[in-house]
């Protein structure tokens, strides 16, 4: 009797440490990604009041990585039963800027969203300011196209696709070029236009939005404007870089010091 208790008891045992030893499951690097993405992206809507009940909102597409990724989680977001949000999409094309973007890809992109995407065209004339670059013009025009249409079609706001390293690089040139400190904001409040706009991955860092493009193989639209000059903004990139290297709170330091200044 005593041999075969024993003989239970290490059986027992034998079991009990095969159990242990089974692997626990783990999340995919790719889930891992996601999952810190759309926290970051309900905490900033949560945080600056981004989404309100009834808001119908008109999400800016260019086909890049961060617009892309935007309207990903805006058309997860809208799912959600409150607060009740209707998101469609705008692309504007500027018909006398030698650049062009996959149209249908965009279409088939959204159409997988199950948002609607409107396309625009408009263009300028340089010669009516020849005190603005065609850059600034292109921007002008392009997003004064879309606000004409988000009013003329009911939407009270319109989502940009401006990450964290958007704000903090923005941020950093007003200080050293103009000398003061203010940056975009999360949410702001158009004055001639009743719009509102928000900026739904403004805590989100770059690096997340590329990490997660390259894991969802999310194919984005490569389609580099001719008269864009990004210089000065890649040399501010450059830096906050660099001073997170320096400290590796510098961002969250940054941050709250614009968060103070939007009191």
């Amino acid at each position: 009797k005593h041999g075969r208790d024993a003989a239970a008891a290490s059986e027992s045992d034998t079991t009990r440490r095969t159990l242990c030893s089974v692997p626990t499951p783990t999340r995919s690097p790719y889930r891992e990604i996601e999952g810190g993405l759309t926290r970051l992206f309900n905490k900033a809507c949560t945080a600056y009041g981004l989404l309100s009940d009834g808001d119908r909102i008109l999400l800016a597409l260019s086909g890049g990585k961060d617009s892309l990724v935007m309207a990903q989680l805006m058309a997860e977001r809208a799912r959600i039963f409150k607060p009740s949000i209707r998101v469609e999409a705008v692309h504007v094309v500027m018909d006398n800027v030698p650049y062009q973007t996959d149209i249908a890809h965009m279409q088939e992109f959204c159409n997988g969203l199950g948002i609607p995407l409107h396309i625009l065209h408009t263009s300028f004339d340089e010669s009516t300011d020849k005190r603005r670059t065609r850059c600034f013009l292109c921007a002008r025009y392009r997003r004064k196209a879309m606000f004409d249409f988000a009013v003329e079609h009911g939407f009270n706001k319109v989502a940009l696709g401006h990450h964290q390293d958007d704000f903090l690089a923005t941020m950093l040139m007003n200080l050293l070029y103009e000398g003061s400190f203010h940056s975009m904001r999360p949410s702001m409040p158009m004055e001639h236009y009743p719009l509102t706009i928000i900026r739904p991955l403004c805590l989100v860092p770059e690096l997340d939005i590329a990490s997660y493009a390259a894991a969802s193989q999310l194919v984005r639209q490569i389609a580099p404007c001719p008269y864009e000059d990004r210089t000065r903004r890649s040399e501010m990139e450059r830096l906050s870089q660099s001073l997170c290297t320096l400290h590796p709170e510098a961002r969250q330091s940054m941050w709250h010091a614009l968060e103070k200044g939007w009191g």
